[in-house]
């Protein structure tokens, strides 16, 4: 039986190669940052989010992908990507099957973050860090393929103009440089007919 991680892992295939050329590396990095976007193995994919403590200096009380910024030790985006992840979520790396990396992003405050495309067990362990974060969360693939979103956001990087949607799932707001992540995933991967709504507000962002 064909399953959507069968579709994905079979559509990811034929654009693999293209992004791994274009993941930035070098002995400096500054500035880069990665994340994982983590698919459970089922038959509906579930993708693992976090919700960051209240009390964090920055972004704090967003919803995230588990990663971030690069650090000196790390040798690669990949691995930083597995080593947030880790710290973050308690997932350890051998635990992650890296499919590859998906479209770099720059978000607002000039950060270039590379996702990573992984596929985890269902029944993977997952403990918040407590200085880090208030929650996981798991929300199935298919919920996005319908756009129930409940507004978009009008974002300006790098003098260009940008709409990300925003959803709301079982309480926890999914938006910004995260629902941007999403939505090129599906958009670009899985052709998911996300695009542009006029029944819905729009929010500008500074």
């Amino acid at each position: 039986m064909t399953t959507m991680l069968n579709i994905i892992e079979r559509r990811f295939a034929a654009v693999k190669d293209e992004l791994q050329a274009k993941v930035p590396r070098g002995p400096d990095l500054h500035g880069h940052a990665a994340v994982l976007l983590a698919l459970t193995d089922e038959p509906d994919p579930q993708v693992i989010l976090t919700l960051r403590s209240q009390q964090l200096s920055s972004h704090s009380g967003e919803v995230s992908l588990p990663g971030g910024r690069w650090d000196e030790t790390d040798p690669s985006l990949e691995f930083t990507a597995l080593r947030e992840t880790h710290e973050e979520i308690g997932l350890p790396a051998d635990q992650v099957r890296v499919l590859g990396p998906l479209w770099t992003r720059n978000t607002r405050w000039q950060v270039a973050v590379t996702p990573w495309l992984g596929v985890v067990s269902p029944d993977a362990a997952l403990t918040p860090n407590p200085g880090e974060l208030d929650a996981i969360f798991r929300v199935p693939l298919s919920y996005f393929f319908d756009d129930p979103r409940i507004r978009t956001d009008r974002i300006t990087i790098d003098q260009r103009r940008i709409y990300l949607p925003a959803y709301e799932y079982e309480g926890f707001e999914i938006w910004g440089f995260t629902a941007g992540v999403l939505t090129e995933f599906l958009v670009r991967v899985l052709d998911a007919p996300i695009g542009r709504r006029d029944d819905v507000p729009v929010r500008a962002l500074s």
